[in-house]
Formats: C-alpha cells, structure tokens, sequence
C-alpha cells in the first residue's frame, strides 16, 4: 500500500511539501537528539536538559502575537523557505563550533533558542500553507498525512541520529543541514497562488485576532484545550527511564521500545486517517479517545509487566493521533484563509504546552508523590477533564462532519 494517497498524489506542490516536510522533521530530530548529548557531554548536569527544553520553548510564547501575524501579512512559502535556510545555518554553524574549539554550553543554548525563535516563525507559516496546497476538501487526509510524517520521523529520526554518531558530533550537525537543504530545495520548487497579503494597519485587535478567534468559537476552543490538558496531565513518557530502570527492568533497550511506542500507534493511526478520513461523529470520537488516552495512561502507571505496558503506550499513541488529527482539521477547516496563520501561532502553543510542559508537570509530580502515583494521578486527571468538558463544551461532542466553515475558503 501506498504511503501518499492517490488524491493527494495528483497535487505535485504537495508532494514536494511533503518530501521537504519529512527531510525538516527528520533534520530536527537529529538536531534535537545532538544538542542534548553535546550539552550533557559538557556540563554532566540533568537539569540543563531541562533547561534546553524550555529554552526551546519559550520563544513560541514571546513571539506568539509576532508570528501569525508574519504569516498573514507576508509570503508564506518564503517563510518557510527563509526558515529552513536559517535551520541549516544554525546547524552548520554548531559543527564550525566543534570544529574550531569554541563550543560551550552558552554556545548550545544560544543555538537552541535561535532554533525555537525560527521554529516558532515557520509553524504557522506551514499550517496556513497546507490548504493552499491541497484545498479543503482533500485538507483531512493531507493533515493526518503530515502527522504521520511526523511520527515517521520521530522513530526513524533518533535512530539514524545514532548511526550519524559514529561520525562523530560534527558529521552529526553536518547532516542535519544538509537534509535542511535539500528540504529548502523542495520548497523553493513549490509553484502556487499566494493569499493576497493584508494591508490593514497593525493594531493591538489585529495582531490578538488569533485568540480572539478562538475564544469566540466554542467547538475550536473546546478540541485544542481538551488535547491539552489530557496531554498535559497524561505525560507519562516524560518518566520512562525510572519505568525502564526500577519498575519494569528492562534496561537501555527496553526504554528504546518503550519510547518507540507512542509513535508506533500513532503512525499507524495516521496512515490509517490519510486514507480513510474521519467522515461523522468527530466529536464524539475525539472524547471517546481522549478516554482511552487517560485509560492507558492508568494502565501504564500501574503495569509491572513489560509487554503490557508497551500495548498501552502504543494505544495511548494511538488514541492521542486520532485526538491531534481531529482537532488540527477542526481548526484548520473553520478558519478563514486570511486568519491561519494567526490561529496557528496560538495552536502552537498549546501543542507545545502540552507536550514539553506536560514532561515537566510529570516531573515535579512525581518529585512529590513518587512515580506510580503520579503517573496514575495524571491518568485520573485526563478521565475527570473528559468529564468536565463533556459539561463545558457540548458544541464539541455534538461535532458531527468534518467540513469546512463558509468562511474558511
């Protein structure tokens, strides 16, 4: 079976989006995973990991009001272009460093904040393009499709990362921009009919029409806040060294299986949603796998055996990538064309909450209460969240068809 349906195949602008996004996605992993061995291979210090993970984050929220409005206003396939260019330097720049002697841990952490203020650019510029490429009515597939690329990347980027290892640090750096080069290549061929960029004067309303949007639309409102509170409060994968080492015992490379399975199920559920999109029911489906999520996640925090724990990470990534599908093609499909970009900042950083301030939630939790008790405290906290937002937005579980608004085209 084909990877790239037949539908979007047709779409040669597509296609290149896609080889470029695979080629990016696969360069940030490698990136990401040689940032944080180089930068505990200086200081030995747990605590700076965490700190370059919020590092990365941080210029998300400092340029939130910035970036959409960037991606409304100007050329979006330049974006993107202009940020690739600038990814591969970073990592072309960090292989000089290493080459040339003056690495440091400042060094690394300057790099890794240039990477998030970059990254924080380019992801809005991306959601907002992707429509213009593909249209609406193929824009389900297209989304689950870039998310199986991601998941794709997540599995396959750290383990080619390992092998570029026995090059030594700076083949490592070397590598990822290259593959930042060749997915600018992809880009730069992209041919498309660009929105016609605003001429309104910036002002305080224009640049928060964004959240704005958001808080007027019940439906969006509900799907992207319920992704991240169950995300946040289900951080598991944040503890699977302690798991790997003290309650399953499986050692190094029981934790690689245990960290490959979140993606295993939801790179299956995403090939699965790029052919076979979700027609009816979207709502309710989006609750329903938001509870499997906080299930598995209790099964998880609970399980001494190693098998079972693995089934339920692999469902929870399961559950989880039909959740992510769902509400990006929510959020997408009932935002006007000229508004994405700013939609998409705010989106992204509630992505990014959940994902990075969830591991750090699960830390400080299980620092408190213990391992096991936190994971399953998380747990029972996405169930209630369910709950509470079955009460709070009824809108989103009455969400039948996945279509387009009158105003997003």
């Amino acid at each position: 079976m084909k990877l790239l349906d037949a539908s979007l195949a047709q779409h040669i602008d597509y296609k290149r989006f896609w080889y470029s996004q695979i080629l990016s996605f696969m360069a940030n992993q490698i990136v990401m995973m040689a940032l944080g061995w180089h930068l505990y291979t200086l200081t030995h210090s747990a605590l700076s990991l965490g700190y370059l993970g919020l590092v990365l984050f941080l210029p998300q929220v400092l340029l939130v009001l910035v970036v959409g409005q960037v991606a409304d206003r100007f050329n979006r396939r330049k974006i993107i272009l202009i940020t690739q260019f600038l990814e591969a330097t970073i990592s072309l720049t960090l292989c000089a460093s290493v080459v040339f002697g003056i690495e440091s841990s400042r060094w690394i952490f300057a790099a890794a904040f240039c990477i998030g203020s970059v990254r924080a650019f380019q992801g809005p510029a991306l959601q907002a393009l992707l429509p213009n490429l593909v249209g609406l009515d193929l824009l389900p597939k297209a989304i689950a499709l870039g998310s199986a690329s991601r998941q794709f990347a997540t599995i396959a980027g750290p383990a080619l990362g390992g092998l570029l290892f026995l090059g030594g640090i700076t083949f490592v750096y070397a590598s990822s921009g290259l593959f930042f080069i060749i997915a600018f290549t992809q880009i730069f061929s992209i041919k498309y009919v660009e929105q016609r960029p605003q001429n309104a004067p910036v002002r305080w309303q224009v640049l928060t029409a964004g959240i704005q949007f958001i808080w007027q639309r019940k439906v969006v409102l509900g799907a992207i806040s319920l992704d991240l509170f169950s995300v946040l409060l289900g951080g598991a994968t944040a503890l699977l060294p302690i798991y790997a080492e003290q309650i399953l015992h499986v050692g190094a490379v029981g934790l690689g299986f245990l960290r490959a399975g979140p993606a295993i199920g939801a790179l299956f559920l995403a090939v699965y949603l790029s052919r076979y999109p979700l027609q009816k029911n979207a709502g309710r489906t989006m609750f329903i796998c938001v509870t499997i999520f906080g299930i598995t996640t209790l099964i998880f925090g609970l399980s001494e055996w190693f098998l079972l724990s693995l089934t339920a990470l692999i469902v929870m990534g399961a559950a989880d990538m039909v959740s992510v599908v769902i509400r990006s093609t929510l959020v997408q499909l009932q935002t006007p064309n000229d508004m994405r970009g700013r939609v998409g900042a705010v989106n992204s950083i509630f992505i990014g909450a959940s994902n990075q301030l969830g591991e750090f939630e699960s830390g400080v939790t299980a620092e408190w209460l213990g391992v096991v008790p936190a994971v399953v405290a998380g747990g029972i906290g996405t169930l209630l969240v369910v709950a509470m937002w079955l009460k709070l937005f009824p809108e989103l579980y009455a969400w039948g068809k996945i279509e387009a608004s009158d105003k997003a085209n």
